[in-house]
């Protein structure tokens, strides 16, 4: 970093050296802390936007609480870039979200400025809640703040911690972060209300008012600020012509102020330091501030643009030279609205993430069949079975990793009542540069002990359409999943006209005699590049794609060990209760013997990095599955036959 370019910043190690310097040196630090977050993740890539609007309320933060001694919690960490740069990692920041980098989001085990770990959103005040619970029981003077946006404020985990804060009243402070979006607008009723109240001048006329006058006859006695408490109240109700939300849950509510005005919330937080309870703060902040073309561009576009040219707000894309394979969540995307067109019963639904899974291209065309219902996973699933009651067809899409904030809504009001929705798990397996909060490794194995479920997953972008396909047969009733990964499939032609695919039926990829290699979804792309690597060492695999590990094809497995004595299974889940487990369950309760290996994600935490760093870290790219059948089979002298095929 250079003193010249960034002469304030450059001095700032930790909080503690921030608050050496004058307030008047706020606005500065502010405008340099901005400039280096645009400047390293222009080069660098990363989240963007959600940093840039908190970049004051960072600054004022740290400037006015004894940060780490006072408690501070990001909701959902991509708004934190800000927070990582004051609090020791400004020198490593470059390689946020690289492979053996820093990660993207608040980690308890990277800094002890992060207390709790945040990849998921609405998570704040619940943690926050328990932690000045704790304070307050072992007798430490701590200040509690979380600091949330209004996107993460509209899921039900939210209003379950302000309710209880209401009632054990312990000493936190909720930052509401008000921009209007998540990664998409926001949606709901509560996005109306937090308007309502932003746009109500006379409201906030009076408001100032009636606080100047509270600080004129405060020396009156105690009482006074409790009665004018009362009058402002009555003021609020009248003029907003409903009780406030948060006041109404015992929250002390401040606000709406300017949330880029740093020298002004350095005044309000130091008066907030003083009063007791739970208090909230109503920040008005704009999602990119401080950057032209953020600020003048979508939102949604400049949430995690990728490398960028910060002169001319040019987004770089390397422009293939060969048609490349669409995007899984694409293929997704556009074959919903292929049969939709022909079966009125469809609808979709997903919880806040209609960009990143594509499903906007259904709530552009269909508009009355196509729902965003906010940062809500446990409402859209069982919002979803409400459709199913009434004969209707969703297919919900939820990221794998935040379906298993909704597990019990698809036991219980999906699979017992034995309803029809299609859960679209996209991002299964590791999510790449977003890290260990976002890998999906988990839904096989969570999903495969529910009854009445149907578990599915293609291997290219054809097998996704057909299962879409059969997923919405009369015949198929009931729940199924189709998981699929981030990113691209193998089929620049991927259109394909659509088939039923018979349910938990595998197919046999590729014959051979010595080793067969098992998989399910993407990752069996994998196993045709070990096969021709086995093919140079004189190891001829059989290759067979499950396609299904609930109900898995028995007629496929009794083929396979009748044949084969050695098995290798590949899958981008977890080892434990994943397919290979299904496998060699399905091995034991009919009596074979063979020696199987199982390859896929081991019982621990994976951190952030590409995809096939993490395959390969986790011991499964092609080299790896080919490796793992020469140490079972023996390598092998090439045969004329094998070389030539």
């Amino acid at each position: 970093m250079s003193n010249t370019e960034y002469p304030l910043l450059s001095q700032i190690e930790f909080p503690a050296d921030l608050r050496k310097f004058n307030e008047e040196n706020l606005a500065q630090i502010s405008d340099e802390l901005r400039e280096f977050i645009i400047d390293i993740v222009s080069k660098k890539g990363g989240h963007f936007g959600a940093s840039l609007g908190v970049v004051e309320l960072t600054v004022a933060l740290h400037y006015v609480f004894n940060t780490p001694e006072d408690q501070l919690v990001w909701d959902v960490g991509h708004q934190a870039y800000g927070h990582k740069i004051l609090t020791g990692r400004r020198e490593v920041f470059h390689t946020n979200r690289k492979y053996k980098g820093i990660s993207g989001f608040p980690k308890r085990k990277e800094s002890e400025y992060d207390t709790i770990g945040v990849g998921h959103s609405s998570t704040s005040i619940s943690a926050a809640v328990g932690m000045a619970t704790a304070s307050r029981y072992l007798d430490r003077d701590r200040q509690h703040i979380a600091v949330i946006g209004d996107g993460a404020m509209t899921a039900g985990m939210a209003f379950e911690a302000l309710n209880h804060a209401g009632h054990e009243k312990p000493n936190i402070l909720v930052v509401l972060n008000d921009n209007c979006m998540s990664i998409d607008p926001n949606v709901g009723a509560l996005k109306e209300y937090l308007t309502d109240i932003t746009t109500s001048h006379t409201y906030n006329k009076v408001k100032d008012e009636v606080w100047n006058l509270l600080g004129k006859i405060s020396k009156f006695g105690p009482n006074a600020q409790e009665i004018v408490q009362k009058i402002e109240n009555g003021i609020k109700s009248t003029l907003l012509k409903q009780s406030n939300l948060f006041e109404s849950l015992n929250f002390r509510y401040f606000g709406p102020i300017d949330g880029h005005d740093v020298n002004h919330l350095v005044k309000v937080l130091k008066d907030l330091k003083d009063i007791p309870g739970p208090k909230i703060l109503h920040c008005l902040t704009k999602k990119g501030k401080g950057y032209k073309y953020s600020e003048e561009g979508s939102p949604t576009t400049w949430h995690a643009p990728g490398i960028f040219n910060k002169e001319t707000g040019e987004i770089i894309k390397i422009t293939p030279k060969s048609p490349q394979p669409p995007k899984y969540q694409d293929v997704f995307g556009h074959t919903i609205i292929e049969l939709a067109e022909k079966n009125k019963k469809i609808m979709g639904v997903t919880p806040a993430m209609p960009t990143g899974c594509s499903l906007k291209f259904m709530m552009e065309a269909m508009p009355d069949r196509a729902f965003d219902v906010g940062i809500a996973e446990q409402h859209a699933v069982t919002f979803s079975a409400g459709l199913a009651t009434q004969g209707l067809l969703p297919f919900c899409n939820i990221y794998s990793s935040f379906m298993q904030r909704a597990y019990d809504q698809v036991i219980h009001d999906v699979a017992i009542q034995d309803l029809h929705v299609v859960f679209c798990l996209d991002r299964a397996g590791f999510a790449g540069a977003d890290g260990p909060t976002h890998h999906g490794v988990y839904d096989i194995a969570f999903m495969r002990c529910v009854p009445n479920m149907v578990i599915s997953s293609p291997m290219n972008e054809s097998e996704l359409r057909n299962l879409m396909f059969t997923s919405q047969l009369e015949k198929n009733k009931g729940a199924w999943v189709i998981r699929y990964p981030r990113g691209e499939g193998v089929m620049p032609e991927w259109k394909t006209p659509l088939k039923e695919i018979k349910v938990g039926t595998g197919t046999r990829v590729k014959n051979g005699e010595d080793i067969a290699i098992l998989t399910i979804g993407h990752i069996g792309n994998y196993a045709t590049e070990s096969s021709a690597l086995l093919k140079e060492k004189g190891i001829n695999a059989a290759h067979y794609d499950l396609r299904f590990v609930k109900p898995i094809d028995e007629t496929l497995l009794h083929e396979v060990f009748a044949k084969f004595s050695k098995v290798v299974t590949v899958e981008d889940g977890c080892i434990q209760g994943g397919m290979g487990s299904a496998v060699i369950e399905f091995m034991a309760d009919h009596g074979y013997s063979a020696e199987v290996k199982r390859l896929g994600i081991k019982d621990q935490i994976y951190e952030h990095g590409s995809q096939l760093q993490l395959h390969t870290e986790a011991g499964f790219n092609p080299e790896q599955i080919a490796e793992t059948c020469i140490e079972m089979v023996g390598e092998k002298k090439p045969t004329r036959s094998s070389l030539v095929g």
